[in-house]
């Protein structure tokens, strides 16, 4: 049975300060444990339904409390609208960036992405495409945003994300490294032409400005991803999720 109190911790996590202060994030759903529990996150508290209960005793580890509740307790704990089974309290990873682990690999930068739909969806796409090491300027959504857990469906785990100031980064990867730097402008050449890098930093900007004026100077390739639309169709941009697609796709192609 849940206390007032533990419903009203669970709930405050919602709140970034709070998950921050105590290293904890939620996470939600049966694929989204499944994925969680078998990667390198440590798990402290699994909620769920009888429904669920034997299957997911099977998979925790010792340390980690597995506690039945009903669906009405659960409801009162989930901050989905339709809570769905499961709900957990996992402990965050302390973050880590080591300018020698993004050579030799495809990475990718998130400058300024606000919308935890689109962080969610954009680390799923990383996942698809073996993409490890994500790093994010300050201004981007939390990643441990329940939202952003949810869209990800799991795809959180395996991943190395960490938050930067995007200015010191790209300074130090121009003089520390010599990985490629490339964004998408719509000055750029079309991604369909180019010989592209098998490893280097692929950078996606915001969904209101595109990619930052601060880190377009430090970018060494410039890519444009063709409309194919006509004007009376009246498509003016892609979805930077969309657009994070196309491009590592095109990467992983070549």
């Amino acid at each position: 049975m849940l206390t007032k109190a533990k419903i009203k911790y669970i709930n405050a996590l919602s709140l970034k300060k709070n998950r921050t202060q105590d290293s904890i994030f939620i996470a939600e759903g049966i694929k989204t444990m499944e994925e969680i529990l078998n990667s390198d996150f440590s798990v402290k508290e699994i909620y769920c339904t009888k429904e669920v209960f034997n299957y997911f005793s099977t998979l925790i580890k010792k340390e980690t409390l597995l506690v039945e509740v009903s669906e009405n307790e659960l409801e009162k704990i989930s901050l989905l609208k339709t809570p769905q089974k499961v709900l957990a309290l996992v402990e965050q990873k302390k973050a880590h960036l080591v300018l020698t682990d993004l050579e030799n690999k495809l990475n990718l930068f998130l400058d300024d992405i606000n919308d935890p739909g689109n962080m969610g969806t954009i680390l799923r796409i990383a996942a698809w495409f073996g993409i490890e090491n994500i790093i994010c300027s300050n201004d981007c959504v939390d990643v441990y945003n329940p939202k952003v857990v949810q869209a990800t469906m799991g795809a959180i785990a395996g991943k190395n994300i960490v938050y930067v100031d995007k200015t010191d980064f790209f300074k130090k990867v121009k003089t520390e490294t010599k990985l490629p730097i490339f964004g998408t402008f719509l000055d750029g050449s079309t991604i369909y032409d180019e010989v592209l890098a098998k490893s280097g930093i692929i950078v996606l900007g915001s969904e209101a400005h595109g990619i930052s004026p601060e880190i377009e100077t430090f970018i060494t390739k410039k890519l444009y991803i063709p409309s194919f639309a006509t004007q009376m169709q009246g498509v003016e941009s892609l979805n930077v999720a969309v657009a994070a697609a196309i491009v590592c796709s095109e990467f992983r192609r070549r």
